[in-house]
Protein backbone atom coordinates (compact mmCIF):
# COMPACT_ATOMS: atom_id res chain seq x y z
CA UNK A 1 0.00 0.00 0.00
CA UNK A 2 1.14 3.48 -0.45
CA UNK A 3 0.72 6.73 1.47
CA UNK A 4 -0.50 10.02 0.27
CA UNK A 5 1.63 12.68 1.66
CA UNK A 6 0.15 15.47 -0.27
CA UNK A 7 -3.02 16.33 -2.04
CA UNK A 8 -4.52 19.69 -3.58
CA UNK A 9 -6.77 20.53 -5.97
CA UNK A 10 -6.09 22.65 -8.79
CA UNK A 11 -9.35 23.64 -9.80
CA UNK A 12 -12.97 22.16 -8.40
CA UNK A 13 -12.83 19.16 -10.94
CA UNK A 14 -8.81 18.32 -11.10
CA UNK A 15 -6.85 16.81 -8.33
CA UNK A 16 -2.88 16.84 -7.69
CA UNK A 17 -1.26 14.01 -5.08
CA UNK A 18 1.70 13.31 -3.54
CA UNK A 19 1.92 9.29 -2.89
CA UNK A 20 4.78 7.81 -1.07
CA UNK A 21 6.62 5.30 -3.95
CA UNK A 22 10.26 5.58 -3.40
CA UNK A 23 11.05 2.46 -6.07
CA UNK A 24 8.66 4.23 -8.92
CA UNK A 25 9.86 8.12 -7.90
CA UNK A 26 13.46 6.72 -8.44
CA UNK A 27 13.16 5.15 -12.27
CA UNK A 28 10.17 6.76 -13.63
CA UNK A 29 10.90 9.59 -16.47
CA UNK A 30 8.72 11.87 -18.21
CA UNK A 31 6.05 10.48 -20.26
CA UNK A 32 5.42 7.05 -18.50
CA UNK A 33 2.88 6.18 -16.26
CA UNK A 34 1.90 4.39 -13.00
CA UNK A 35 -1.56 1.70 -12.71
CA UNK A 36 -3.81 2.06 -9.53
CA UNK A 37 -6.17 0.44 -7.76
CA UNK A 38 -7.89 2.62 -5.18
CA UNK A 39 -8.64 -0.39 -2.92
CA UNK A 40 -9.11 -4.04 -3.24
CA UNK A 41 -12.04 -3.98 -4.88
CA UNK A 42 -11.31 -1.45 -7.10
CA UNK A 43 -10.50 -1.13 -10.70
CA UNK A 44 -7.34 -0.53 -12.58
CA UNK A 45 -6.71 2.90 -14.09
CA UNK A 46 -3.24 4.47 -15.02
CA UNK A 47 -2.20 8.00 -14.90
CA UNK A 48 0.91 9.61 -16.30
CA UNK A 49 3.91 10.34 -13.81
CA UNK A 50 3.30 14.21 -13.10
CA UNK A 51 6.72 14.63 -11.57
CA UNK A 52 8.69 12.63 -9.39
CA UNK A 53 10.80 13.88 -5.90
CA UNK A 54 13.56 11.06 -5.50
CA UNK A 55 15.00 13.04 -2.00
CA UNK A 56 11.74 12.07 -0.49
CA UNK A 57 10.54 8.87 -2.46
CA UNK A 58 6.99 10.40 -4.02
CA UNK A 59 5.62 10.19 -7.08
CA UNK A 60 3.29 13.26 -8.28
CA UNK A 61 0.20 12.19 -10.27
CA UNK A 62 -3.06 14.62 -11.60
CA UNK A 63 -5.88 13.36 -12.18
CA UNK A 64 -9.59 14.66 -13.11
CA UNK A 65 -12.66 13.26 -11.12
CA UNK A 66 -14.33 12.05 -14.19
CA UNK A 67 -15.63 8.20 -13.16
CA UNK A 68 -16.47 6.03 -10.61
CA UNK A 69 -12.53 5.10 -9.84
CA UNK A 70 -11.25 9.13 -10.27
CA UNK A 71 -13.99 9.93 -7.45
CA UNK A 72 -13.14 7.69 -5.08
CA UNK A 73 -9.40 8.59 -5.40
CA UNK A 74 -10.94 11.92 -4.96
CA UNK A 75 -12.26 10.82 -1.75
CA UNK A 76 -8.76 9.99 0.01
CA UNK A 77 -7.20 12.29 2.43
CA UNK A 78 -4.01 13.19 2.86
CA UNK A 79 -2.08 10.24 5.29
CA UNK A 80 -4.65 7.76 3.44
CA UNK A 81 -3.43 4.73 1.93
CA UNK A 82 -4.12 3.43 -2.37
CA UNK A 83 -3.70 -0.29 -2.64
CA UNK A 84 -2.03 -0.51 -5.34
CA UNK A 85 0.70 2.03 -7.25
CA UNK A 86 2.55 0.15 -9.85
CA UNK A 87 5.25 1.53 -12.12
CA UNK A 88 6.99 3.06 -14.03
CA UNK A 89 5.05 1.66 -17.70
CA UNK A 90 5.40 2.37 -21.02
CA UNK A 91 8.25 4.32 -22.29
CA UNK A 92 9.54 7.52 -21.45
CA UNK A 93 9.10 10.26 -24.36
CA UNK A 94 12.27 11.13 -26.71
CA UNK A 95 14.21 14.19 -25.76
CA UNK A 96 17.76 13.36 -27.17
CA UNK A 97 19.09 15.50 -29.56
CA UNK A 98 15.83 17.95 -29.93
CA UNK A 99 16.84 21.34 -29.74
CA UNK A 100 13.51 23.11 -30.46
CA UNK A 101 9.85 21.69 -29.12
CA UNK A 102 6.67 23.18 -29.65
CA UNK A 103 4.67 20.99 -26.29
CA UNK A 104 0.78 21.01 -26.74
CA UNK A 105 -1.12 20.00 -24.15
CA UNK A 106 -5.07 20.69 -23.49
CA UNK A 107 -7.21 20.38 -20.41
CA UNK A 108 -6.04 18.21 -17.77
CA UNK A 109 -3.67 16.75 -20.18
CA UNK A 110 -1.17 19.61 -19.47
CA UNK A 111 -0.54 17.86 -16.27
CA UNK A 112 0.79 15.05 -18.48
CA UNK A 113 2.42 17.66 -20.74
CA UNK A 114 4.17 19.42 -17.97
CA UNK A 115 7.01 17.07 -17.37
CA UNK A 116 7.66 16.48 -21.01
CA UNK A 117 8.33 20.04 -21.19
CA UNK A 118 10.00 20.05 -17.68
CA UNK A 119 12.35 17.36 -19.06
CA UNK A 120 13.05 19.11 -22.52
CA UNK A 121 13.77 22.67 -20.85
CA UNK A 122 16.76 20.50 -18.19
CA UNK A 123 18.18 18.99 -21.48
CA UNK A 124 19.02 22.36 -22.49
CA UNK A 125 16.07 22.37 -25.09
CA UNK A 126 14.15 25.50 -26.23
CA UNK A 127 11.05 24.80 -25.17
CA UNK A 128 7.60 26.96 -26.25
CA UNK A 129 4.28 25.54 -24.76
CA UNK A 130 0.61 26.14 -25.99
CA UNK A 131 -1.68 25.27 -22.85
CA UNK A 132 -5.51 25.12 -24.12
CA UNK A 133 -8.70 25.19 -21.62
CA UNK A 134 -12.06 25.93 -22.21
CA UNK A 135 -12.42 28.59 -19.46
CA UNK A 136 -10.12 30.48 -16.58
CA UNK A 137 -11.73 28.59 -13.99
CA UNK A 138 -10.46 25.14 -15.30
CA UNK A 139 -6.74 26.22 -15.91
CA UNK A 140 -3.84 24.49 -14.20
CA UNK A 141 -0.29 24.47 -13.98
CA UNK A 142 0.18 28.16 -15.14
CA UNK A 143 3.47 28.66 -13.04
CA UNK A 144 4.73 25.40 -13.60
CA UNK A 145 4.76 25.87 -17.20
CA UNK A 146 6.27 29.48 -17.29
CA UNK A 147 9.23 27.96 -15.42
CA UNK A 148 10.34 25.71 -18.26
CA UNK A 149 8.98 27.60 -21.05
CA UNK A 150 10.87 29.69 -23.50
CA UNK A 151 7.40 31.35 -24.76
CA UNK A 152 3.85 30.25 -23.27
CA UNK A 153 0.76 31.09 -24.73
CA UNK A 154 -2.07 30.31 -23.02
CA UNK A 155 -5.77 30.24 -24.90
CA UNK A 156 -8.93 29.19 -23.49
CA UNK A 157 -12.47 28.61 -25.39
CA UNK A 158 -14.42 31.80 -24.33
CA UNK A 159 -11.68 33.90 -23.92
CA UNK A 160 -11.71 34.18 -20.20
CA UNK A 161 -7.92 33.73 -19.83
CA UNK A 162 -5.08 34.40 -22.38
CA UNK A 163 -6.31 34.42 -26.17
CA UNK A 164 -9.59 32.98 -27.01
CA UNK A 165 -9.28 30.41 -29.82
CA UNK A 166 -7.89 26.94 -29.74
CA UNK A 167 -4.53 25.74 -29.41
CA UNK A 168 -4.33 25.00 -33.37
CA UNK A 169 -4.49 28.49 -33.25
CA UNK A 170 -1.43 29.45 -32.45
CA UNK A 171 0.45 26.52 -33.12
CA UNK A 172 -0.12 27.53 -37.40
CA UNK A 173 1.11 31.31 -36.47
CA UNK A 174 4.23 29.98 -35.20
CA UNK A 175 4.95 27.54 -38.24
CA UNK A 176 3.92 30.36 -40.57
CA UNK A 177 6.11 32.93 -38.72
CA UNK A 178 9.08 30.79 -39.33
CA UNK A 179 9.28 28.58 -36.29
CA UNK A 180 11.60 25.72 -37.37
CA UNK A 181 10.34 23.03 -34.70
CA UNK A 182 12.40 19.49 -34.41
CA UNK A 183 9.23 17.92 -33.11
CA UNK A 184 5.67 19.09 -32.14
CA UNK A 185 4.01 17.17 -28.88
CA UNK A 186 0.70 17.41 -28.68
CA UNK A 187 -1.37 16.13 -24.85
CA UNK A 188 -4.61 16.14 -24.42
CA UNK A 189 -8.24 14.88 -25.79
CA UNK A 190 -8.26 12.66 -28.25
CA UNK A 191 -10.10 15.49 -31.07
CA UNK A 192 -7.68 18.27 -30.14
CA UNK A 193 -5.07 16.02 -31.18
CA UNK A 194 -5.85 14.62 -34.27
CA UNK A 195 -6.31 18.24 -35.21
CA UNK A 196 -2.78 19.12 -33.78
CA UNK A 197 -1.43 16.60 -36.04
CA UNK A 198 -4.09 17.83 -39.05
CA UNK A 199 -2.14 21.50 -38.46
CA UNK A 200 1.16 19.84 -38.40
CA UNK A 201 1.05 17.37 -41.54
CA UNK A 202 0.78 19.62 -44.39
CA UNK A 203 3.98 21.61 -43.13
CA UNK A 204 5.92 18.27 -42.53
CA UNK A 205 6.59 18.85 -39.10
CA UNK A 206 7.12 15.57 -36.88
CA UNK A 207 4.69 15.42 -34.29
CA UNK A 208 4.36 13.20 -31.44
CA UNK A 209 0.71 12.18 -29.40
CA UNK A 210 0.39 10.71 -26.31
CA UNK A 211 -2.66 8.31 -25.86
CA UNK A 212 -4.49 7.29 -22.90
CA UNK A 213 -6.79 4.25 -24.26
CA UNK A 214 -8.73 1.94 -21.71
CA UNK A 215 -6.01 -0.22 -19.80
CA UNK A 216 -6.43 -3.04 -17.07
CA UNK A 217 -2.64 -5.08 -16.98
CA UNK A 218 -0.29 -2.54 -18.35
CA UNK A 219 1.79 -5.51 -19.84
CA UNK A 220 -0.27 -5.56 -23.22
CA UNK A 221 -1.43 -8.81 -22.59
CA UNK A 222 -5.81 -7.23 -22.19
CA UNK A 223 -5.36 -5.89 -25.29
CA UNK A 224 -7.94 -3.11 -24.02
CA UNK A 225 -5.57 -0.35 -24.83
CA UNK A 226 -4.89 -1.33 -28.16
CA UNK A 227 -4.47 1.17 -30.92
CA UNK A 228 -4.25 1.23 -34.93
CA UNK A 229 -1.35 2.80 -36.07
CA UNK A 230 0.62 2.81 -39.33
CA UNK A 231 -2.42 0.06 -40.42
CA UNK A 232 -0.91 -1.85 -37.51
CA UNK A 233 -2.15 -2.82 -34.08
CA UNK A 234 -0.05 -1.66 -31.27
CA UNK A 235 -1.03 -1.70 -27.60
CA UNK A 236 -0.46 2.30 -25.73
CA UNK A 237 1.15 0.36 -22.53
CA UNK A 238 4.02 -0.94 -23.65
CA UNK A 239 4.97 0.26 -27.54
CA UNK A 240 3.80 3.41 -26.22
CA UNK A 241 2.09 5.92 -24.61
CA UNK A 242 3.77 8.15 -27.40
CA UNK A 243 3.19 7.50 -30.97
CA UNK A 244 4.00 9.31 -34.32
CA UNK A 245 0.54 11.17 -34.53
CA UNK A 246 0.32 11.48 -38.42
CA UNK A 247 0.02 7.02 -38.39
CA UNK A 248 -2.74 6.97 -35.36
CA UNK A 249 -5.95 6.49 -36.61
CA UNK A 250 -7.94 8.64 -34.12
CA UNK A 251 -11.34 7.84 -35.64
CA UNK A 252 -11.23 4.10 -34.50
CA UNK A 253 -9.56 5.59 -31.32
CA UNK A 254 -12.69 7.87 -30.41
CA UNK A 255 -14.76 5.46 -31.29
CA UNK A 256 -13.32 2.90 -28.61
CA UNK A 257 -13.16 5.95 -26.14
CA UNK A 258 -16.65 6.22 -25.53
CA UNK A 259 -17.42 1.61 -25.19
CA UNK A 260 -17.85 2.28 -21.70
CA UNK A 261 -19.26 5.57 -21.68
CA UNK A 262 -22.60 4.63 -20.18
CA UNK A 263 -20.81 1.87 -17.70
CA UNK A 264 -18.57 4.66 -16.56
CA UNK A 265 -21.63 7.07 -15.99
CA UNK A 266 -23.70 4.48 -14.16
CA UNK A 267 -20.63 3.54 -11.73
CA UNK A 268 -19.74 7.08 -11.32
CA UNK A 269 -23.76 7.75 -10.21
CA UNK A 270 -23.85 4.36 -7.86
CA UNK A 271 -20.18 5.76 -6.21
CA UNK A 272 -21.51 9.44 -5.63
CA UNK A 273 -24.84 8.10 -3.73
CA UNK A 274 -22.85 5.71 -1.95
CA UNK A 275 -20.77 8.82 -0.85
CA UNK A 276 -24.05 10.91 0.02
CA UNK A 277 -25.49 8.07 1.95
CA UNK A 278 -21.90 7.62 4.03
CA UNK A 279 -21.99 11.39 5.11
CA UNK A 280 -25.35 11.45 5.75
Amino acid sequence: MNKIIHKKYLNPAVVMMDVEAPRVAKKAKAGQFIILRVDGDGERIPLTVAGTNTEEGTVKIIFQTVGATTHALSQKLEGEYIQDFVGPLGKATEIEGLKKVCVVGGGVGCAIALPVAQALHEAGCEVHSIVGFRNKELMILENEFKACSDKLTIVTDDGSYGRQGVVTIPLKEAIDAGENYDRVIAIGPLVMMKFVVATTKPYGVPTVVSMNPVMVDGTGMCGGCRLTVGGKTLFACVDGPDFDGFEVDFDEAMSRSTMYADFERHAREASCNLFKKEVE
